[in-house]
């Protein structure tokens, strides 16, 4: 081949065709012209050359010349480059697809978490602190900017953060839901891979890599089946690819840390549930008196909505009490119906303190008591019922009075006998001076003449006290903490797994386990206590696969 790189001198030789290329990576570089002022100009090389093509085998002898022009203008792209080349919003694009990578790795940060727990736990302590429910003239008085508690603590952090309904406020609620998507962010980066890791055979063909496990040890003159056989009676699932040997156990405990997250999932789901879907509501009712559980129960939230037994009519038919030796009260009870919209009765219970009645999704607490009225005989005349006043008195004691007019009742200085009573068992009463007339019995039927008055006590008739409330959310909660426990105790099962190599007639063994680290080695010395020594030189061969 020659090659003539003299522009100014070209040899007459004979050139059947003359092809033109522009090559861009020559010119970048090849440039003989510096970096000055001075126009450039294109070189032009010429490069002679023999070269056999068809043509060429009929006419041997000849010369065939190629003309290769280089310039300093950049060469123009080519369709498929121009849609080769990423554009400007390719940057973006990629910094969207990486954005939710972004967000879970922010929300799955255990300090992030215990954060938000922390945060709930506060809240939860400051609404049980802070009494709920009442009306704004409660936290008027009860939290004065005058005299705010902790220097700037007054009603109006109340009122404006929804304190005084902790359970349901947005404050709460929107912590509650951070620390649920935390708790999904974590099981989706971390338990949810690390169970598709533990799951995996993963057999380790590097003795040096079985020697890096937390327990190695070497058995000289053994078989890697028999170590199998062994690790299967001790609960291992155990699998042999030729030489290797991979066994596991306790990949329940791999699962449990999921199971954990979905329990406290459950359970902030119930409790939301419970605090924005509910009703509650609280009722005083006479005995023989009736109420509709629809006029009674009021909503707790938005998702709060009623249902077709908040039509039910509730009758007491009886209220009465249980006194110890002592006189003090022990036990009230309150003996109810229920009654469809048709006049059916359609359940009827006794329910005292601790064992409530439940219908419809309604739960009736038997929580208080009352009296209402006494009723008596006036010189044989009657019964007339004298409703019962409450009396302030210090302590929890309970106190409750009436007034029977004696004499001219129209006159400004109304004289008459007191009757007070500290529960339904026995009635005290004071002549018009209020000097101490007597005590008695309801239903003794055993008069007392009292400033030329005969009274019979005929009867003490009671209030009962009612809670009624919906809560849908309970059974989630119950599910939930059932759930919590029984995950709780499967998580601190180990997850222990075990490798082995047959080198010769030699087994080289490594292990770990993420629990009782101290109990693995002597549990992994004991196993391998068992394995049977091998006098023949030869090892049989092994099966591929064994599965426990």
């Amino acid at each position: 081949m020659e090659t003539l790189l003299n522009p100014s001198k070209t040899p007459n030789l004979f050139i059947p065709k003359t092809h033109l290329f522009k090559l861009s990576f020559l010119h970048s570089n090849f440039n003989p012209q510096p970096h000055s002022s001075f126009n450039r100009r294109p070189l032009s090389i010429t490069i002679t050359c023999k070269v056999k093509t068809s043509q060429g085998r009929k006419n041997d002898g000849k010369n065939i010349s190629k003309k290769i022009v280089l310039t300093d203008s950049a060469p123009e792209l080519s369709n498929e480059e121009i849609k080769a080349k990423p554009k400007g919003g390719g940057k973006a694009w990629g910094v969207f697809k990486k954005f939710p990578k972004r967000v879970l790795a922010i929300l799955s940060n255990l300090p992030l978490a215990i954060g938000e727990m922390f945060t709930v736990a506060g809240l939860m302590a400051l609404g049980t602190a802070i009494d709920q429910g009442e009306s704004p003239e409660y936290y008027f008085q009860k939290y004065p900017e005058e005299n705010p508690i902790f220097g700037f603590f007054t009603w109006r952090w109340v009122l404006t953060l929804g304190f005084d309904h902790m359970f349901s406020s947005p404050v709460f609620l929107g912590t509650l839901i951070l620390l649920g998507t935390s708790l999904m962010a974590c099981t989706y980066t971390t338990q949810i891979p690390l169970v598709k890791v533990a799951r995996r055979w993963s057999f380790l063909q590097s003795a040096d890599r079985i020697r890096k496990q937390e327990f190695s040890d070497t058995l000289p003159q053994a078989s890697v089946s028999d170590l199998g056989v062994i690790l299967m009676g001790a609960g291992y699932e155990v699998f042999l690819k030729g030489p290797s040997l991979y066994a596991f156990k306790g990949l329940a405990g791999r699962f449990a840390p999921i199971g954990v997250h979905l329990a406290m999932l459950l359970i902030m789901a119930g409790g939301t549930l419970s605090a924005t879907g509910s009703f509650r509501g609280s009722v005083t009712v006479p005995q023989g008196l009736n109420f509709v559980m629809g006029d009674v129960l009021g909503p707790t939230g938005f998702l709060s909505t009623p249902t077709e037994a908040f039509n039910t009519e509730v009758h007491v038919n009886k209220f009465y009490m249980d006194y110890y030796d002592s006189g003090e009260v022990s036990q009230f009870h309150t003996d109810l119906s229920l009654f469809d919209m048709n006049g059916k009765e359609v359940m009827r219970k006794t329910l005292s303190v601790n064992d409530p009645l439940r219908y419809g999704g309604i739960t009736i607490y038997q929580t208080d008591w009352s009296f209402s009225a006494l009723q008596i005989l006036k010189d044989g005349e009657g019964p007339f019922n004298l409703a019962m006043a409450p009396l302030t008195i210090n302590g929890d004691k309970k106190l409750f009075g009436t007034f029977l007019p004696v004499g001219d009742i129209d006159s400004s200085n109304v004289k008459g006998i007191s009757m007070l009573a500290r529960d339904l068992q026995s009635i005290v009463l004071y002549d018009k001076q209020g000097k101490f007339a007597g005590v008695r019995r309801p239903n003794s039927k055993l008069p007392i003449e009292i400033d030329g008055t005969k009274i019979v006590i005929v009867d003490a008739i009671g209030s009962s006290g009612l809670d009624l409330k919906t809560d849908p959310g309970v059974p989630a909660v119950y599910a939930g903490f059932g759930a919590l426990m029984l995950t709780t105790c499967i998580s601190y099962l180990s997850h222990a797994q075990i490798w082995a190599l047959q080198d010769g007639t030699t087994v080289i063994v490594g292990g770990k386990t993420n629990r009782a680290k101290a109990e693995f080695p002597d549990e992994m010395n004991r196993l391998l206590d068992q394995v049977p020594e091998i006098v023949e030189s030869s090892i049989s061969k092994k099966p591929d696969n064994i599965g426990g």
